[in-house]
């Protein structure tokens, strides 16, 4: 009570932060007449007065005022837009690093625009992250006219693009791109084997739009480069069609996890029908030799049993070519989005999981993956110096921002009260008497003309509504994986009169739903092809009194409605589809509709009481209302919020291990690539391997006949090739351990300069670095293999009373310690044996290209991939044309799909392109393009 009397007179404590913020606000408000005087010369030559006082000593809070006061004017001459006062705290709020929370419509993109120029005019680059490459390529395009006119460079960077235009989008002072190819980038980076290769340079700010979407949904999972393995396709198809074959009591399936457990009888009988199939190396299904088999296993039972065609991946059928030289449709499986609805083509379950679901479809099954490189969203951004955020829904999930980001989270006012009335959730007893019910709601407001916008869980969902609305003869539009290139189109005009449109999730569109529709859309989808005249103008205005005309007709029947088919996991989904409705001030509705069928009341709702007096008090078709009911539902949210943010927690934490050793590989490969010589480390390197290998050998204090002579000398002409009479060394009567190594070592570096002397000096640092480079990624693609499988059964050991996680650590950091000794030798090793066939330099080395990976964003427990980078609409494709006049936000030939004009032509694929792009042809018009 206190706590609330207290709120009441001083404010919360967001309150008082947004009002000391309003000071500055104030000193903004008071520059703008000076700052309108100016002329657009003066206006642009701001910027490089900024930058001379940054020279001189001021700070970038010191010129805040007059920079926001610029871009606002800037934004003025350049758009005709003028910034609210509400958008310049929230500027405040992101260039201190923080977030800043701001309702749907409130003009955050505009607003980031304030942020984004102050911290892009110390030329140290400021990284904009969206949530897909449409929204990059756009907002670079749109909020690029405005850097321009101030005289700022911009750089988009999107997937394919050539590797020189990568790295011009990243030297620029704003570079737009999503998460998933920022992070990728950095990991490509890391496996280059020259710094000239790499495109990114160091870390400054980045703000992530979408933020909640973005470091908290999408860090569930890692994102991973991965290359293929063996291919194993027999086995998966022979597996699933067991697994088909399996029984219901046979196995104990838990949704909130998708794992799944044999039970004992399910066992007896998997392992009579795997040994009939001659798949079991021993009649133990869980012996040792059928550890592979197993796996395959689970993955199908998970493929068939967990993963749902049509809400977790569709089946998309494409006219290839058959092997018998015909045309035909051939079938792949596609990842949907869980938290967009998205298609993620070319995007991939890993550990064997997309093969299953392939062998289940009866697709063509592609080969599977190791991890070459991998990081976490967390770690990934938290290397940033300085990181900010805005979206519409983030205080629900304040304490992990700070948990895991140390960011603040701050609720920034709304340009104009909100006037949208949010309904009590209404609860039926089955799914068939809510469709019903949300049909017939539709059907009433269609006949006056409200416009609504329907919020579904998966395109199941959206289209058993839609099969709904076809009986009640309401015409709609469905915005789903499968509508995807249309969907920009589609979210524009959802506000139009009489509209319905059924979306699977509204988060991060990227398109606000205006009243009466959206011109811009309108004219574009109408005027498309009339060229420019009179006869374009007055169809123009026809159709700007036309949208005015139906935007107050809308007003009129009360606004967009926005209907909910049943609530979300997240509190955050259900405020980002209800903050679509009442924006600007704008009057609007939001309910919910619910059944005890619904998965959130199902899995994690209330216990079986409610369900039974839910079931025993409604009539058919019958609903109620209650505040009780949605405050069990709200309580049921966040458990799952609590639950998920345990598994992202959990995944950081694991990570961070890796991450420790990962920063060391990393920090040693770049001073690798640095130096002009490593014959400094290759020699340290060296005297370590032979001291380890005796050490193992002979332990110190140990006696000379405890020794393992034998074991020795073998080992040293195994690994270095070299023989030594070590049986006559035991002879000497002051022999040590220490004696065993200086006389291998002086051998050893005794060969090694005789080598070296045979080659030309800087021929031989390149051997020596190239080599250096080679094995480091050798062993730490393999030391990564070994920490993905430790991973998938550290788990166990918590059934013999030990924590996990420290079990996981201990372990990683002893293969760690295994991995470097393993590449002391293998260097060592490889030096010693290389033959130089005569003392003339050597031919120059090129070293070896990185091949074509394949990047995935997995979740480590189940295997989801969460990428949402595969956006293929057609508006980004339009977009990332007009941006290709740029040459800093071009795509580039590389990053074209036409046909190669040069294909006839002998020309080698490290040679430059013949058109001048400055990449390699491989990397442009002679590239082969993989679904990376």
């Amino acid at each position: 009570m206190f706590k609330a009397i207290g709120k009441a007179i001083f404010g919360s404590s967001n309150d008082r932060y947004v009002n000391s913020v309003r000071k500055v606000v104030d000193q903004i408000n008071a520059l703008e007449p000076q700052i309108q005087a100016l002329s657009d010369e003066e206006l642009r030559a701001q910027t490089d007065k900024f930058r001379d006082q940054l020279a001189n000593g001021k700070t970038l809070d010191d010129i805040l005022p007059e920079a926001f006061a610029t871009v606002r004017e800037a934004s003025v001459r350049v758009f005709g837009m003028r910034h609210f006062d509400v958008q310049m705290i929230g500027g405040i709020v992101i260039h201190r690093g923080e977030i800043a929370e701001m309702r749907t419509g409130e003009g955050k993109t505009l607003m980031a625009t304030l942020a984004t120029y102050l911290n892009a005019i110390e030329g140290k680059g400021v990284h904009v992250v969206t949530v897909n490459d449409y929204l990059a390529a756009r907002d670079a395009e749109w909020m690029g006219q405005l850097y321009n006119y101030l005289g700022l460079t911009i750089g988009v960077v999107v997937p394919n693009m050539g590797e020189t235009q990568k790295r011009d989008a990243y030297g620029a002072d704003i570079t737009y791109g999503t998460n998933n190819e920022f992070g990728f980038d950095y990991l490509r980076d890391n496996m280059k084997h020259e710094r000239s290769q790499m495109v990114q340079r160091p870390f400054n700010f980045a703000i992530v739009d979408e933020v909640d979407s973005i470091l908290i949904d999408e860090a569930r999972t890692p994102l991973i480069i991965s290359g293929p393995t063996e291919d194993k396709s027999d086995l998966y198809v022979a597996v699933d069609e067991i697994v088909k074959k399996i029984e219901p009591e046979w196995y104990e399936a838990d949704e909130k996890t998708k794992n799944i457990t044999w039970t004992e009888e399910g066992t007896d009988e998997i392992e009579r029908m795997l040994k009939d199939a001659g798949l079991l190396e021993t009649d133990n299904l869980y012996d040792v030799e059928n550890t592979q088999v197993v796996h395959h296993l689970d993955q199908a039972l998970k493929a068939n049993i967990m993963f749902k065609r049509d809400t977790d991946y569709i089946v998309k059928f494409e006219k290839k070519m058959q092997p018998d030289g015909t045309m035909g449709d051939v079938g792949k499986v596609v990842i949907i989005d869980e938290f967009t609805g998205r298609m993620m083509d070319g995007r991939r379950w890993s550990n064997g999981l997309h093969q299953a679901v392939e062998a289940k479809e009866g697709v063509k099954i592609e080969p599977e993956n190791q991890t070459l490189a991998s990081i976490t969203f967390q770690n990934y951004f938290r290397m940033y110096p300085k990181l900010s955020g805005m979206t519409g829904t983030a205080a629900t999930e304040a304490a992990e921002f700070w948990d895991i980001y140390k960011m603040n989270v701050v609720e920034i006012p709304t340009n104009v009260p909100v006037q949208r009335i949010d309904e009590e959730d209404e609860f039926y007893k089955n799914t068939q008497d809510k469709f019903q019910a949300i049909a017939k709601a539709i059907k009433e407001k269609n006949e006056i003309g409200q416009p609504v916008l329907v919020g579904t869980v998966s395109i199941e969902k959206s289209e058993l509504l839609s099969s709904f609305l076809d009986k009640e003869g309401v015409a709609h539009e469905i915005l789903n994986a499968r509508q995807h290139e249309r969907e920009a189109h589609i979210v524009a005009q959802a506000g139009r009169l009489g509209a319905v449109t059924i979306a699977t999730n509204m988060a991060g569109r990227g398109t606000d739903i205006q009243l009466g529709g959206n011109l811009e859309f309108r004219i574009d989808d109408e005027l498309r092809d009339m060229p420019e005249g009179p006869e374009r103008d007055a169809a123009i205005g026809r159709i700007t009194r036309e949208v005015a005309e139906e935007k107050q007709k809308v007003l009129e029947a009360g606004g967009l409605f926005v209907l909910a088919t049943e609530r979300h996991e997240s509190r955050r989904i259900d405020n980002q589809l209800r903050g679509r409705s009442g924006r600007q001030g704008d009057p609007g509705l939001s309910r919910f509709y619910l059944c005890l069928e619904d998965d959130l009341l199902r899995i994690f709702g209330p216990d079986t009481l409610f369900a039974r007096m839910m079931n025993s008090n409604l009539q058919d078709g019958e609903a109620i209302g209650s505040k009780w009911l949605s405050k069990a539902i709200e309580t049921a949210q966040k458990k799952v919020e609590a639950r998920n943010y345990e598994i992202r927690k959990q995944v950081v934490q694991y990570d961070d291990v890796m991450n420790d050793q990962r920063k060391v590989i990393y920090e040693q490969r770049a001073e690798i690539m640095d130096s002009e010589a490593v014959d400094d480390v290759v020699v340290d390197m060296r005297h370590d391997a032979i001291n380890a290998i005796v050490a193992e050998h002979c332990p110190a204090g140990s006696y000379p006949e405890q020794w393992d002579i034998e074991g020795l000398k073998t080992r040293v002409e195994e690994a270095f090739g070299m023989s030594f009479p070590m049986e006559d060394w035991l002879e000497e009567e002051a022999i040590e351990p220490e004696l065993i190594e200086e006389r291998i070592r002086e051998e050893a570096d005794a060969r090694m300069e005789a080598k070296i002397a045979q080659a030309d000096a800087g021929v031989w640092r390149r051997i020596e670095k190239s080599l250096l480079l080679q094995e480091l990624d050798h062993q730490w693609k393999e030391h990564l293999a070994t920490l993905d499988a430790l991973r998938q059964v550290v788990g166990l050991r918590a059934h013999a009373q030990k924590q996990p996680l420290n079990e996981y650590k201990q372990e990683a950091f002893a293969l760690f310690e295994s991995m470097l000794d393993k590449l002391r030798e293998d260097v060592t090793s490889k030096l010693l044996r290389i033959e130089l066939a005569e003392p003339a330099p050597l031919p120059a080395m090129n070293l070896p290209d990185l091949p074509d990976f394949l990047t995935g964003h997995i979740d480590p427990l189940t295997g989801l991939d969460n990428s949402a980078d595969g956006d293929g609409s057609e508006n980004r494709a339009a977009l990332f044309g007009a941006l290709a006049g740029s040459a800093r936000a071009a795509v580039g030939p590389g990053g074209s799909a036409t046909e190669n004009p040069y294909a006839g032509m002998e020309i080698s694929r490290n040679e430059p392109c013949p058109c001048g792009s400055g990449n390699k042809y491989k990397h442009c018009h002679g590239a082969i393009r993989t679904t990376a």
